[in-house]
Order: structure tokens, then sequence, then C-alpha cells
């Protein structure tokens, strides 16, 4: 507990966490309101159309500032300090990890729903409520997958330890590599089925095709499965991460 409120206190001492909520929330609520706007009178609005901005570049905002919590210690010589009163390394990464997955968890429950009603409020005709369990995963899941996300990035930037190659290395990978990847010649789409973003999407959206939100998801996984595989890989590279902080130098 004592290493959670240590890291909490590092994080929050910083603008990072106030800036990066403030541009999801942006974000989330502002293409809701475009989206909600734009869309012809006659054709209703679906429930995760309002969650283009969260889903498609909140997580992208959300996992820089996972990524900042780590690289700026390496940067300014911190990450000795705690290595210091933490000499095992791997307690005080974790307690890291947990506290910024929890924060990503807050600003993505803040920003779905501030989209979700923003977008009810607008289009009080185009029957937005949360109905369905796919509805509710529209909107509510899109704090965990915030949080999964937030987790990958941490374990990133132990592994790169620099802001900028870790920053530039997670917008590449989620912003242009897995839709690349279905070019590749015969396998390119089998490969895409399993990349962890585009799972994570299967969570988020299910089964939907098509539609006026982000594109849907090709993965096979059901979507607790696919919350789970994406977990799972976060899992995996933050171990991997722990294994090289203890063994090379802060």
């Amino acid at each position: 507990m004592n290493l959670l409120a240590v890291e909490r206190i590092k994080l929050f001492s910083t603008r990072s966490p106030w800036w990066c909520a403030l541009i999801t929330l942006t974000l989330a609520v502002g293409f809701a309101a475009i989206i909600a706007g734009a869309s012809p009178a006659d054709e209703p609005l679906s429930v995760a159309a309002t969650q283009f901005g969260g889903s498609q570049f909140g997580i992208a905002v959300v996992m820089v500032l996972a990524a900042l919590s780590v690289t700026t210690e390496y940067r300014f010589n911190t990450i000795r300090t705690t290595f210091q009163a933490v000499p095992h390394r791997s307690p005080a990464l974790i307690a890291k990890a947990a506290v910024v997955a929890l924060v990503a968890l807050v600003i993505g429950e803040i920003a779905a729903f501030g989209a979700w009603g923003l977008g009810l409020l607008m289009r009080p005709n185009d029957n937005l409520g949360l109905h369905t369990t796919q509805d509710w995963l529209n909107v509510a899941g899109l704090g965990p997958v915030f949080a999964v996300s937030a987790v990958l990035a941490v374990a990133l930037g132990v592994l790169i330890r620099h802001s900028a190659g870790a920053i530039a290395l997670l917008l590449i990978y989620y912003l242009a590599v897995e839709e690349l990847v279905q070019l590749i010649p015969k396998v390119g789409q089998n490969i895409h089925e399993w990349l962890p973003f585009n799972v994570a999407n299967k969570f988020l959206r299910g089964s939907a095709v098509g539609g006026d939100g982000p594109a849907p998801s090709d993965s096979p996984l059901s979507p607790g499965w696919a919350l789970a595989y994406f977990a799972g890989i976060a899992v995996v590279f933050l171990l991997v991460a722990l294994g090289v902080a203890k063994k090379r130098d802060a």
C-alpha cells in the first residue's frame, strides 16, 4: 500500500495526468458531438458511434500518459532513488503499473459515459439507451481497455526508457501497423485477427458489422475472451519488462 501511495504521489506531482485526462475527455466528447450533429436525422445514431473519439484516439493519449510515467523517471534519474528504496525493483514497477492502470480506467469511464451522455442529449429520439450487454460493453468497456493499454505502455516504457522512442513506437504500432499487417499477402489477414488492439476492439464492439462507429474487429474470440487475451498480452510484456529491469543498470 505504501508503494501504491508513493506512485500515486509521483504521478500526480506532474501535469501529465491532468493534461492527458483533459485531452481524452475532449476527444471523446468532441467526436460524439460532431458525429451526433453530422448524422442525418433519418439515420439513427448507434451507441458504438458515440464512442468513436474515445476508442480510436483516447487510447493513444492514455498510452502516452502511461509511457511518460516511466520514461520521465529514467530521464530525470528519479528511478534510481526508487530502486534504492525497493532493491527488488519489481514491486515498485508493479505498483506503478497498477496506479497508472487505475487512473486510465477512471479516465476511460468518464470519457465513455460523457460521450454517450452527450449523444443521448443531442439525439433523444435515436434509442441510445443501454439495453443490451453489448451496449454496456460499448460504453463501460472502454475503461478496462484503457487500463490494459496503460499496462502495456508502462511495460514498453520500462523496456525502452526513452520518452520519444517509447511514444513513437506505441503510436506507430497503434495507429498504423495493425492495419498495414492486413496487406501482407496470404497470411496478413490471419495475423491481423490476433493482434492485440484488433482483439480489444472485439471486446468493445462484439460482432457488429459496418455501422457508423469504429471499424468492427475480425477476431474469432468472444468479447470476454478477447479482453482476457488482450490483458494476457499486457501481462506478458510487463513480466518481460520486469525481468529486463532487474538485470540492467537503472
